[in-house]
This record gives C-alpha cells, sequence and structure tokens, in this order.
C-alpha cells in the first residue's frame, strides 16, 4: 500500500468508484472516425494501432510526446533504450502517419532530450519544413558526479508548408527590469507599475521561466514525464486560434487537452494507459472551473517567483466554434 499524502499534497488522487466511472466513459476506437466524433474526446488506445483509423485533414496543431530513447517505466508499459539507427525507425514507422491528419497550414511540435534529438530532427526534416528548436530549462535532475546535470530538453518546431500561423504576440513574456533606462525621464521600453517594474519581451528559443509539476501543484499526477501546462500553453497560443483542433496522440496525463481547454481550443488525443486517461478525464472536469495556468497572467507569461506581482484572475476563455469550422489563414500566421 501506498503511504497516505500529506494535506498540502495536491497531487491529483482517484478512488476505485471515480476510475470505474470514468473508464466507462471512455470511448473505444473500432473502426473510421469522423472529425465529429473525435472532438473534444480522449480514446484510450495503442496509438500505433489507431491512428489510421482518424480523419483526414482534420487537426490545425499536432502536438508529439512520444517515449524518449531511455529506459521507462509507464505503469507497467516499459520502453527500452535502442540504438540510433533502431530509435529513428521507431520514429519513422508512426509520424508519417500522423501527417496525414493535419490540414494544410497546420503545425507541429515534437518533443524530446539530447539522446534522440538527432533522431527527432532527421525525421522532422524528411517530412516537414523545421522552423525552430526551443531548448527548455528543466530545474529538476540528478547531479552527476562524471557528467554534466541533464536539465534541459528539446521541442522541434515544424510545418507542412511555408504558410502557417504564429502568433507572437501571444505568447509574449513578462521580465522584470533590473536596470530600467529612461530617455527623457520617461521608461524606455518597460513599463512602470504598481507590482514593479517590467517589461514585454519576444518569446525565444530558450524557455528557463517553467517549472515542473510537483506535489504541491494542482496540476501535478503521478505520471513520470509530465510536462508543465505553462510549456503547453506557449505552444497552443502561439500555433492555434480559438476552435482550432489540438491533437496529442501519446496523450499521457492529458496536459495538452487541458490547456487546449482552458484556451478555447478543441482537443483529441490518443493514450494506451487507462489509468492516465482517468487522470486526464479527471482534470478536464475540473478545468471546467478552473481555468487559470500557473505563470500564465493578464495575457502573458511571468518568470518564476513572481507570483506576488501577478493578479490573481484566471484568463478570459474565447469562445470556441464547432470542430467542423476552419479559419483561412495568411501567410506566417497573418490574418
Amino acid at each position: 500500500m501506498s503511504e497516505p499524502r500529506s494535506s498540502r499534497n495536491r497531487t491529483l488522487s482517484l478512488t476505485p468508484a471515480e476510475k470505474q466511472a470514468l473508464r466507462a466513459s471512455l470511448p473505444a476506437v473500432q473502426g473510421p472516425l469522423q472529425p465529429e466524433d473525435i472532438c473534444d474526446r480522449i480514446f484510450c488506445a495503442d496509438t500505433l494501432s489507431a491512428i489510421d483509423h482518424f480523419p483526414a485533414q482534420c487537426v490545425d496543431l499536432l502536438i508529439l510526446d512520444p517515449p524518449y530513447n531511455l529506459d521507462k517505466d509507464f505503469q507497467g508499459s516499459k520502453f527500452k533504450h535502442q540504438s540510433d539507427a533502431d530509435y529513428l525507425a521507431y520514429l519513422e514507422s508512426w509520424f508519417p502517419r500522423m501527417l496525414r491528419l493535419l490540414k494544410e497550414h497546420a503545425s507541429v511540435y515534437l518533443c524530446g532530450d539530447w539522446r534522440c534529438c538527432a533522431a527527432m530532427y532527421t525525421v522532422m526534416s524528411r517530412h516537414l519544413l523545421v522552423r525552430n528548436r526551443i531548448t527548455w530549462q528543466r530545474e529538476k535532475g540528478r547531479g552527476a558526479r562524471r557528467n554534466w546535470k541533464n536539465c534541459s530538453e528539446d521541442i522541434w518546431f515544424g510545418t507542412l508548408g511555408q504558410e502557417y500561423y504564429f502568433a507572437v504576440d501571444a505568447v509574449m513574456q513578462k521580465r522584470k527590469v533590473l536596470a530600467p533606462y529612461r530617455q527623457d525621464g520617461q521608461p524606455k521600453d518597460w513599463q512602470e507599475s504598481a507590482e514593479g517594474n517590467f517589461r514585454l519581451s519576444h518569446p525565444a528559443n530558450f524557455w528557463d521561466d517553467l517549472t515542473v509539476p510537483y506535489w504541491s501543484m494542482p496540476e501535478n499526477t503521478d505520471h513520470p514525464t509530465q510536462k508543465p501546462e505553462k510549456l503547453l500553453a506557449k505552444l497552443i497560443l502561439a500555433s492555434s486560434r480559438p476552435g482550432d483542433l489540438v491533437f496529442d496522440p501519446f496523450l499521457g496525463s492529458g496536459t495538452s487537452a487541458v490547456v487546449a481547454k482552458k484556451l478555447g481550443r478543441h482537443y483529441s488525443g490518443l493514450e494506451i494507459n487507462p489509468e492516465y486517461c482517468c487522470w486526464a478525464l479527471q482534470r478536464l472536469q475540473r478545468a471546467e472551473q478552473d481555468k487559470s495556468i500557473q505563470g500564465y497572467c493578464q495575457g502573458v507569461f511571468w518568470e518564476r517567483n513572481t507570483r506576488s506581482q501577478q493578479k490573481k484572475r484566471p484568463p478570459q476563455t474565447p469562445p470556441r466554434t464547432s470542430c467542423r469550422s476552419s479559419t483561412p489563414r495568411g501567410h506566417n500566421g497573418t490574418p
């Protein structure tokens, strides 16, 4: 039996009865699916077997967080470290099949670490236009005596073509101004406020403002590789519009779906582990009442350790449109 948790521990937990009820609500993949069948739904199935049943050209944003090339146990579903060539073959076994689901101007983000970075770039560059590589600092990580501490991960950004949506103004970062410069007595490129002196900065491809979920955060689950909601919010806000469909075929504990819902997007996902699916469904239910995302407030992303300066109010959720609707897009994201 697991040890009882502290009353301050906010990690999601479910009773046996809750798990049973949530599992009963999970749809099955038994044949070809239509766009309306997958909208705002999570499927408990093996992605490699189920993906060919999903409809073509319905996804606006594809977020991929597959098993990294290391030994990992996902509650009994184990992934084993492979040679670089074998891991590349694993990616090639499913990556091209995902692209059939994408709309013409869709974007793709592929998550990995230093071990699988080369293979991920190779598969992305074979099938997409690679736009950038994001590196994000993961403050957790074990120290090493004979190597550098591993505390960063990568996200490859690609598009199907030259025209794609990217909303840079939606992902600005609010940073403290340590040495404020004035011109004619007025702040230059920064703002004075009751909360302090801050500057809005354009988003870069190095992110050092993220916190990996832990026991005191309400978004935390027992998933071994859970990503922060704030990380997914950046991807979703930058590369989708309200009402767009965000698809995640390696859904885990549901973070991409939860954030998509909080931000007024539609979601769809696949996850092979029924326990993780239940966590995702419970988190989606909670998102009906609480749309806050830690570190995202007033339409901007804040640095770490600025919570006292943030106004504690959830962002306004834009209205969502039907999954069947499509929004015209302009060159490089302009309306």
